[in-house]
């Protein structure tokens, strides 16, 4: 089974697929979406939803996880990430693919033990768990975090 783990941006979505074989974990790949900010707000999220289609094309996920959306202090802000997060939510969607969202201190939990773990934290255990992963960014390695975090709670959750 492979699992797509999505951390939503307007300006860098992360991804990151891994693999579960016999209850064992594999890293597959992971990267990032990066959007200018300069570029109209209807292009940048059609750049986020097309990457994550090639993405989902290219390495076939049967399942996803997705961050749980935080809310900002600024609400132009909140606004955008809802709209980032339509569109990494709707991606896998389209391919019939179940998501599944995960509040962050919950996927902190699954891979340190601790609800307020840093994210240097998150990203050892990401490369103690995948071997030979090395994430190209915070992005990445948060949405592996995320893959790693839903092969541990899929059996259990109730969230979807």
């Amino acid at each position: 089974m492979r699992i797509l783990g999505l951390d939503p941006s307007l300006s860098s979505t992360g991804w990151g697929v891994i693999e579960v074989e016999n209850n064992r974990l594999k890293y597959v790949a992971d990267g990032f979406i990066k959007t200018d900010p300069k570029m109209p707000l209807p292009e940048r999220l059609a750049i986020i939803h097309k990457t994550l289609n090639q993405v989902i094309e290219t390495y076939r996920p049967d399942e996803a996880a997705i961050e749980q959306v935080f809310l900002n202090e600024n609400p132009t802000s909140t606004i955008k990430l809802g709209m980032a997060r339509g569109v990494v939510i709707m991606a896998p969607a389209l391919f019939d693919i179940p998501v599944t969202e995960y509040e962050p201190t919950k996927v902190k939990k699954a891979l340190v033990g601790v609800g307020r773990a840093e994210k240097s934290q998150v990203e050892t255990m990401v490369k103690v768990l995948l071997p030979g992963c090395k994430p190209k960014n915070n992005d990445s390695s948060d949405a592996l975090a995320m893959a790693i975090c839903h092969f541990h709670m899929r059996g259990s959750y109730q969230g979807r």
